[in-house]
């Protein structure tokens, strides 16, 4: 493989960069995908978990009638619909309901949401109505009283980031492309005429360099564009701005309902989202201005901040000790001419392309990563002058959903278990669990096992004990006792499968370790 010439060779293995692989594969293009890290390491595994359209552009787009945020709204609900069809067993319309405590505010926010539903036209997923202050109670029990009206509900997407960029890689990887996590990019070759031809890299589990050669460098780094630019012009244009969000984990019982909470205006004009998720609640997020970081740290103002939200609208004090886990993520936005606050940035992707032939994608939402992928590559088939092939992904299957039965039952297993693994997995379900002859759970009471670690390293790219806790099985991300408890059943597992000496399962155990007692 060393010695292949690829079509495109992507940097990148988060939500574009999957994407992009995905689309070109697809259309019959040799693709490489390059991930320095784990595959959605960064940005993608750290979002809110929702497939939206961007109801707060919508009424930045109506009051300042701003057209791109108009479209973004559009072409994010049309990607919300294909979203939900393609991946189904990961993405499910969800109920959102923002409570109401000023009467003027019903009618308000109602008309707004109405035309939410308006501009998903066909694509919508439900009506938006109006919630008695009974109803809302009934749904939301230690939401606060006094002084609430009523609630507006209208209705999004809710996904599991990371999974769906697994999901992506497997389906790009059957389709022909070739994806590899833990390989840097350190450098570019170079012909003559100073275009690029290929990319230096670093094997960081082999501890090996390779050289691969392509027509067409894409730079679909996130957060980490700007650094991949600078390894082709020392001296380039800053193109992002970031800005940070964290979230933070509760028990369920903050969260009863099956259905979310939107605070549409916080004290410093945010919006703040109370979401189930995978059995618990979710919180989040914030939006501040940020340096770059591999493991970006949560802050304690920030979670100060959502606590004390909570406590506006619950009837309750949460205390910090009941936190299960909390995670930072970085956003990349699109760095505008002249200095802008990063909340008020149309999050709007752009592709660029160097003198020296590469190519940068940067910007963009979770929601439209189809529709990046789909400009990136025709925007590669007219650097490259062939004639081009139709995109394939608009309505594709991705691996986990083409044969799926969300009633279906296996005997192996408790229904719990069940439940949990075609949440994650889909029809995928038995594979997963005939990767071993005896099932063992990792921890009693909870769903993972060592059948799923097991398909997971030999199916999903997993290399690190951190890939399984935090991107396939998420347990990381919902609660960070549970992660210790499993820590070393999981090295375990990996010590045995992937062949490593004591040397290496001590350092992996430290590694992981120091991540989860840090900053996942």
């Amino acid at each position: 493989m060393k010695n292949k010439n690829y079509d495109i060779i992507i940097i990148g293995g988060g939500a574009t960069g999957s994407g992009i692989a995905l689309d070109a594969a697809s259309r019959g293009l040799e693709t490489l995908l390059l991930e320095k890290n784990d595959f959605a390491e960064g940005t993608s595994s750290r979002s809110t978990k929702l497939v939206h359209g961007g109801v707060r552009y919508l009424e930045k787009a109506i009051k300042q009638l701003n057209k791109d945020q108009f479209n973004l709204v559009k072409e994010g609900l049309k990607e919300r619909s294909r979203l939900l069809k393609n991946a189904p067993h990961l993405c499910s319309k969800l109920t959102l309901i923002t409570p109401i405590y000023k009467w003027w505010e019903l009618p308000y926010m109602f008309v707004g949401l109405s035309l939410y539903d308006f501009v998903s036209g066909t694509k919508g997923l439900g009506r938006s109505g109006i919630v008695s202050r009974t109803k809302m109670l009934d749904k939301f029990p230690v939401i606060k009283k006094d002084g609430l009206v009523g609630g507006v509900k209208y209705y999004d997407g809710s996904f599991n980031d990371s999974r769906l960029t697994i999901s992506l890689l497997q389906t790009a990887k059957k389709q022909g492309a070739d994806c590899r996590n833990y390989c840097e990019v350190t450098g570019f070759k170079y012909d003559d005429n100073e275009k690029i031809i290929g990319v230096e890299v670093f094997d960081k589990v082999n501890n090996e360099k390779m050289t691969f050669e392509g027509t067409s460098i894409i730079n679909a780094a996130g957060i980490f564009a700007d650094k991949v630019n600078e390894l082709d012009e020392q001296k380039a244009k800053k193109m992002l701005d970031l800005s940070s969000g964290i979230h933070i984990i509760l028990d369920k019982k903050y969260l009863p309902s099956n259905e979310g909470l939107m605070i549409p205006k916080t004290e410093d004009g945010r919006v703040l989202f109370i979401l189930p998720w995978m059995g618990k609640c979710l919180v989040g997020t914030t939006d501040d201005p940020t340096s770059l970081s591999e493991h970006p740290e949560v802050k304690e103002n920030d979670v100060e901040y959502i606590l004390r939200h909570l406590e506006i609208y619950f009837d309750l004090k949460i205390d910090k000790s009941e936190i299960l886990a909390q995670w930072c993520g970085i956003r990349p936005l699109v760095a505008p001419d002249e200095n802008a606050d990063t909340s008020s940035i149309v999050r709007e992707h752009e592709i660029r392309e160097n003198k020296s032939g590469l190519i940068s994608i940067i910007g963009g939402k979770w929601t439209t990563y189809r529709k990046m992928a789909e400009q990136l590559v025709d925007f590669v088939y007219k650097t490259q002058n062939k004639n081009k092939e139709k995109c394939k992904t608009k309505k594709m299957k991705l691996i986990g959903s083409k044969k799926l039965n969300l009633e279906y039952i296996s005997e192996k297993i408790d229904f719990d278990t069940n439940e949990y693994l075609l949440s994650q997995y889909g029809d995928r379900i038995d594979a997963v669990l005939s990767s071993v002859e005896n099932i063992e759970y990792l921890k009693e009471g909870e769903p993972y096992t060592n059948a799923e670690v097991i398909y997971t390293i030999k199916e999903e790219f997993v290399k690190k004990p951190m890939d399984y806790l935090v991107r396939r099985c998420n347990v990381a991300l919902l609660d960070k006792n549970v992660s210790l408890e499993i820590l070393d059943g999981i090295i375990q597992i990996m010590k045995t499968e992937l062949i490593w000496d004591e040397e290496k399962t001590k350092k992996e155990k430290e590694e992981a370790l120091e991540l989860l007692n840090n900053s996942i």
